[in-house]
């Protein structure tokens, strides 16, 4: 089993190795397009999953990525919606329940990092639908990483 999982892999943007072969790469979709400026979109996870129900045990991976949508009011065409996806309108539900679903495939003490843009929505919004507090994180522009450690299980 590999020990990472990217639970909202996208394009992989988020890694310097795209292949790396420690980490399972899930999305819930498939793309491969050529967006509005020319550039290649491909958006191919080696899991095709819902981040609200990653199809894994509990206790499984040592580090999770979460990198959900962040956007809610996007024209469903638009190149941003491709690239990054779109929030439904049940966000809150949709970002806890992922949060949860994170956590539990996390070991004991494993990490969870969690990536969330501002643009649409506050931090402070996102974070009212997490049952615990990260332990710390970074922020540059409208971007904040931030960490979250499971302990141990109840």
């Amino acid at each position: 089993m590999k020990p990472i999982i990217d639970v909202c892999c996208g394009s992989r943007m988020f890694w310097f190795d795209r292949k790396n072969p420690k980490v399972v790469f899930m999305d819930n979709r498939t793309v491969k397009q050529t967006l509005c400026d020319g550039r290649k979109l491909e958006i191919k996870p080696d899991v095709v999953g819902d981040f609200r129900h990653i199809h894994y045990p509990d206790n499984t991976f040592y580090l999770v990525v979460f990198d959900p949508p962040h956007l809610i009011r996007v024209g469903p065409k638009s190149w941003l919606a491709a690239k990054y996806g779109k929030l439904s309108q049940n966000w809150r539900e949709d970002l806890r329940a992922g949060f949860n679903e994170c956590m539990r495939v996390l070991k004991p003490y494993g990490t969870l990092v969690f990536k969330w843009s501002e643009e649409q929505v506050s931090l402070a919004e996102v974070l009212k639908c997490f049952p615990v507090s990260p332990l710390f994180g970074q922020k540059r522009a409208k971007t904040h990483f931030l960490v979250f450690m499971k302990m141990e299980n109840k």
